[in-house]
């Protein structure tokens, strides 16, 4: 692919931004700086710098946040910054959209791509890709409470009960739960259904895939191969 195609892909700019950045010398392929925009190199495992900063080349953009509280996954946010202001300006200009929602003041795993059908598939109910949440509750949590979010409970709006695909207790006051479905506010609604309150609320993982040691705020590419731990199934 031509050099000033493959900064284009990654979202370098405009096409003629990405040619401009080859004709200053921006650019360095293979640890050589190369000024030719029409120059071709094959972009499997291809890593490149701009500006001294090293970029790897994707055809499809698949990137792991650990997000703070404080933070909105919209474009536009109202409140509160949006998550893609953690990212750096090639991703935010290649338009990733997040994989599902996180509430301003819960934090953790959140995935970003670019890739359509990879976000249908992890956004899609039939396809059961369990999300753990690390709930920290109001009140004591008892047995009971943990059989009813296994069994179903009704939620407000919806007359069909939703069920927990695992949930234990993890301290006086705290949950690991597991869900497959993605409703609206689902595990504090599902809290509030067995009389209880979330106060704070963190994604660990979804499928096998985990946060790892990524700090809060940082971001990570998850690797091809990484793909097969978040748990895509057809229902």
């Amino acid at each position: 692919m031509r050099l000033a195609q493959i900064l284009f892909s990654q979202g370098f700019g405009t096409r003629r931004e990405c040619a401009g950045l080859v004709y200053s010398e921006l650019v360095e392929v293979e640890g050589r700086v190369v000024d030719d925009p029409d120059a071709d190199f094959p972009t499997d495992g291809l890593v490149f710098r701009v500006r001294g900063e090293p970029w790897r080349y994707f055809e499809k953009a698949l990137v792991l946040l650990h997000k703070p509280a404080g933070y909105e996954c919209s474009m536009k946010p109202k409140h509160h910054p949006s998550v893609m202001s953690l990212l750096p300006l090639p991703l935010r200009t290649r338009g990733l959209q997040p994989v599902g929602r996180l509430d301003e003041d819960t934090t953790g795993f959140l995935l970003l791509t670019d890739d359509g059908t990879l976000l249908h598939k992890l956004t899609s109910p039939k396809h059961h890709v369990p999300k753990i949440y690390e709930v920290t509750l109001k009140h004591p949590v008892d047995e009971g409470q943990v059989q009813r979010m296994l069994a179903g409970v009704v939620l407000d709006d919806d007359p069909s009960p939703v069920r927990a695909a695992a949930c234990e207790a993890t301290g006086e006051r705290s949950l690991r739960l597991t869900l497959t479905e993605g409703k609206y506010h689902q595990v504090k609604r599902m809290a509030a259904a067995v009389s209880n309150r979330v106060e704070q609320l963190h994604r660990s993982a979804m499928g096998s895939l985990t946060l790892g040691e990524l700090a809060p705020g940082k971001w990570r590419w998850v690797e091809a191969q990484e793909q097969a731990a978040l748990g895509l199934k057809a229902g």
